[in-house]
């Protein structure tokens, strides 16, 4: 049950409520009220998500070992799991940036990037002539940007692209006659070489992804390299983007190459949107927490879950599960994420679940790992926003071995983190109360 303050915020946020008081103040000839109240009307129409989030089959009947589980993955995301794919983990920009470029400097046959943030800088710098080198030889390369995200590109790259022969498009770009998907950004990370090899994570082109997240001006963050057939709904995924953004349909093997398996793992590549009305890898969080019979790793740096959510990571731990989170602390970009979160750990607290802060630098990665078999990583933040409005990617795998790889990386990130204590966050003070209440009129939004 959705609480009376989750009402009161919904409420809020709902359009009807400031169209009835439009309404009356035009009744009343109080044409100032009428156009605010109408204005804000307008804003929250246009800010609502149009996804629904599962209310009701939250119920654990099955656990993750089960034969029941990957059948049910697989048909309630509609994404099938795909054999004969290799996986590699790369941790930090010194290790997942070098091995981007040499992918990029190999392409043989096409380029598409599909990009949340590409900043000005060095990093922005040094893949541009990157991309328009390739472009420069004969081999096409798409770059899809979020209008939003990355703005802050700058001329100079944009000049590079172009004269290099790169063709760039703006995802959903800020224009009154877009307004109804304004608030809809495209939050992926995918850069695709050859259709055969895709990478995604966290990460996005800038300069605070460069290093080993040695200090908090370098970010910790994590990207996937994947290589084999899983890679094709990364450009499944690019290139229906593409087509709604230009109107060009790509085709051909330049794209869709015919893939030979490169590995032994299947992998569920999920590409969730809210243009289908139900957040598919909202759907996976959920069937992964309530399946899990052992343990739930979560790394997130924001964490932001709802009334449902809270419910089935409460559960979890009732029926004995070793539930751990971390999630960015003091080093944090996003004071709205950053005190909704702190103000929903209580439930968690209490129910004995273990939070953990990251304080070293801002901890940017999405993963999370179940019974030490089933793993997911991707560009998804545990939020609202990510499942409800954002285009997001993640890539699950159910294997020991990953399982294993990600559950050490997870401990050894333990080391720079402050368990948070329940006591001390029952004691925080008034001003931080505030701040929360303040951060919590656009949880929806954050």
């Amino acid at each position: 049950m959705l609480s009376l303050w989750a009402r009161a915020r919904r409420l809020l946020w709902s359009w009807w409520p400031w169209a009835l008081m439009c309404i009356t103040a035009m009744v009343y000839d109080k044409w100032g009220w009428a156009i605010g109240t109408g204005l804000v009307g307008v804003l929250t129409y246009l800010a609502g998500p149009a996804e629904t989030p599962p209310r009701y089959g939250l119920d654990h009947e099955f656990g993750v070992h089960d034969p029941q589980f990957l059948p049910t993955m697989a048909g309630a995301t509609g994404e099938p799991f795909i054999a004969g794919n290799r996986i590699d983990l790369l941790n930090n920009g010194d290790e997942f940036y070098p091995a981007m470029l040499e992918d990029i400097r190999r392409a043989e046959s096409s380029i598409t990037i599909e990009a949340y943030i590409y900043w000005a800088g060095s990093v922005g710098m040094t893949f541009a002539r990157a991309l328009a080198a390739k472009a420069s030889s004969g081999i096409p390369v798409k770059i899809l940007l979020d209008a939003v995200g990355s703005a802050t590109v700058g001329d100079e790259i944009l000049k590079i692209l172009e004269a290099g022969g790169c063709q760039l498009a703006w995802y959903n770009p800020l224009r009154w006659y877009r307004l109804g998907r304004v608030n809809h950004r495209t939050h992926r990370k995918s850069v695709i070489i050859d259709g055969c090899i895709g990478y995604t994570g966290g990460a996005g082109i800038a300069d605070h992804w460069q290093g080993d997240a040695q200090d908090p001006a370098h970010w910790r963050d994590m990207q996937v390299r994947l290589e084999g057939p899983a890679v094709a709904p990364l450009q499944t995924g690019f290139a229906q983007n593409w087509l709604q953004t230009t109107g060009e349909l790509l085709s051909g093997l330049d794209y869709y190459p015919a893939s030979s398996p490169s590995g032994r793992l299947a992998a569920q590549t999920i590409m969730s949107s809210p243009e289908n009305g139900a957040s598919t890898v909202r759907i996976m969080y959920c069937l992964s927490i309530i399946c899990a019979r052992k343990s739930i790793l979560i790394a997130n740096p924001y964490f932001l879950p709802d009334a449902a959510a809270i419910e089935s990571l409460v559960d979890a731990k009732r029926r004995g599960v070793d539930v751990q989170i971390m999630v960015s602390g003091i080093y944090n970009d996003n004071w709205w994420a950053r005190h909704n979160s702190v103000r929903l750990f209580g439930p968690l607290l209490k129910a004995g679940i273990e939070i953990l802060e990251y304080n070293h630098t801002m901890l940017h990665h999405k993963t999370m790992v179940v019974d030490g078999v089933w793993s997911t990583i991707g560009t998804t933040n545990f939020d609202n926003r990510s499942f409800a409005l954002n285009e997001e990617t993640n890539v699950c795998v159910y294997d020991r071995g990953l399982a294993r790889d990600l559950e050490k990386i997870f401990q050894q990130d333990i080391a720079r983190c402050r368990r948070v204590d329940l006591a001390t966050w029952t004691h925080r003070g008034m001003w931080a109360r505030i701040e929360e209440l303040i951060a919590a009129l656009l949880q929806e939004q954050a």
